[in-house]
């Protein structure tokens, strides 16, 4: 027993001895130059921000006159599961971190936001130590906001998290810190993802959580290391949950400084191959080379290289920042198209629903039959016959049989009787605003030549419903 205690004790001694020796090397490290990155970032300019208060008014009001209506009159919220607030509309643009385990997505939001050994720095080690969704925004000071506090604080963003359970709520955590990047952008750092845990482990919904957060990403940051390249389950259901926004990936293959040139060579090719199958684009991906941390690139290395790719990679982030009301309005179009053709939709549904309808008809047997057999009815080709709608841009058939099982039909109305003499017609409002008031107030922010203001009777929006309120 007393040699086991020896030995035990000498064990201990070596353990304390390399950590220390350990931190020593750690601190004898040369610290990288910053000038790069705040000269990219423009962290040292003095010039106040951009006032865009009017255009988000101006938003806001098309968002809730002539969107908000046919959205809420057409419950696309229980299609989509996405429902816009005005704290989401006044949002600053929004960066995801994702990708496996102590790759080096939050020693990443350190080095962008130079918060090491600060008492601000965000905990990072070689294990996996990011187990809640951590969001890094902007604050008079160093501030810790609970996950159910910003749930419950209408003006953040964040309060439709609530859906996701208290649970979830537990791993949600906000840090307020006084830095000026965050002045204009908000990071989110989300937990590593780890192959052999299974998803219900977790006590909430994962993906569906991610997916939250990838619809409303501005720029989404995928980190790799040259030790973690492997694609399971958990990586690739990641990927389909990033189908539409590739313009927005940026994949990183991290601590690429701690390689050597054949070695890297090597890791960069096997990289690609694991993702090519995932990623749905006729081009490759580009892949940001670099070592995201404080500490200097180690000898040897391309540090040209790297610090050409990092720069090329701040750049793209600083464009983000430039082009944030532009990327705002352009969101709210594409969503206000996406309920207008639910709408279109949901109105060639019920209208073949009373066309089918006699006397003796059983309502629940006859639109089963509709529901379950679409294509027989021409309700997707009719849209596309007689309105501007991309057949790309149809939702998946298989989501109204859902829609429709918990949403009777004979509680909608058809677009025609969505009308009113003072407010005008639902779907006419929201077609203006597609083609006319949101392309008007994008070239109202300064993109140089104005938009074409387009009109229906030009494009042909489709169906126009006839206002039986108001006189010819």
């Amino acid at each position: 027993m007393k040699r086991l205690n020896l030995l035990c004790c000498c064990v201990a001694s070596l353990l304390l001895l390399g950590t220390a020796e350990e931190a020593e090397d750690a601190s004898k490290l040369t610290k990288r130059d910053r000038s790069h990155l705040e000269n990219t970032l423009k962290l040292n300019e003095d010039k106040p921000a951009d006032d865009f208060s009017g255009v988000l008014q101006r938003l806001r009001k098309i968002y809730h006159s002539s969107i908000k209506p046919l959205e809420q009159s057409y419950r696309y919220n229980e299609l989509r599961q996405h429902e816009i607030t005005d704290g989401e509309i006044t949002s600053k643009p929004m960066v995801l971190f994702l990708g496996p385990w102590s790759v080096g997505k939050s020693s990443m939001i350190n080095y962008l936001l130079g918060l090491d050994n600060t008492p601000y720095q965000l905990y990072t080690g070689a294990e996996p130590t990011t187990s809640e969704f951590t969001v890094i925004m902007h604050g008079p000071k160093l501030k810790t906001i609970e996950g159910i506090v910003m749930a419950a604080d209408s003006a953040r963003s964040f309060s439709p998290l609530e859906k996701f359970g208290q649970n979830f709520l537990e791993k949600l955590i906000g840090i307020e810190v006084p830095h000026k990047l965050l002045e204009r952008v908000t990071f989110v750092d989300t937990p590593g993802i780890i192959e052999n845990r299974k998803q219900q482990e977790r006590g909430y919904p994962f993906n569906d959580v991610c997916q939250w957060f990838i619809d409303r990403a501005d720029l989404i940051f995928i980190v790799f290391d040259p030790t973690k390249l492997d694609v399971g389950l958990e990586l690739e259901m990641l990927f389909r949950q990033l189908k539409g926004r590739e313009s927005q990936i940026r994949i990183i293959l991290n601590k690429a400084d701690s390689l050597a040139t054949q070695e890297l060579m090597r890791v960069y090719g096997a990289l690609f191959w694991s993702l090519a199958p995932l990623i749905n684009v006729t081009e490759p991906p580009r892949v940001y080379v670099s070592s995201f941390w404080p500490q200097d690139y180690h000898p040897d290395t391309h540090r040209d290289l790297f610090l050409k790719e990092e720069i090329s990679l701040l750049e793209d982030l600083n464009q983000v920042i430039e082009n944030r009301m532009e990327n705002k309005i352009a969101f709210i179009r594409q969503h206000a198209i996406r309920v207008r053709i639910h709408a279109l939709l949901v109105d060639r549904y019920l209208q073949t629903y009373k066309d089918k309808m006699t006397f003796f008809s059983d309502g629940e047997l006859v639109f089963r039959d509709i529901v379950e057999d679409p294509d027989k009815f021409f309700i997707f080709k009719s849209i596309l016959a007689k309105t501007n709608v991309s057949k790309f841009d149809l939702p998946n058939r298989e989501a109204y049989k859902d829609f429709f099982g918990i949403n009777p039909i004979t509680s909608f109305k058809l677009l025609s009787q969505q009308c009113s003499y003072m407010g005008g017609c639902f779907l006419e409002k929201i077609e203006k605003a597609i083609t006319r008031e949101l392309p008007d107030l994008l070239g109202s922010i300064g993109l140089g030549k104005k938009p074409n203001v387009l009109s229906c009777d030009i494009t042909g929006c489709g169906e126009t419903p006839k206002n039986r309120y108001r006189k010819p």
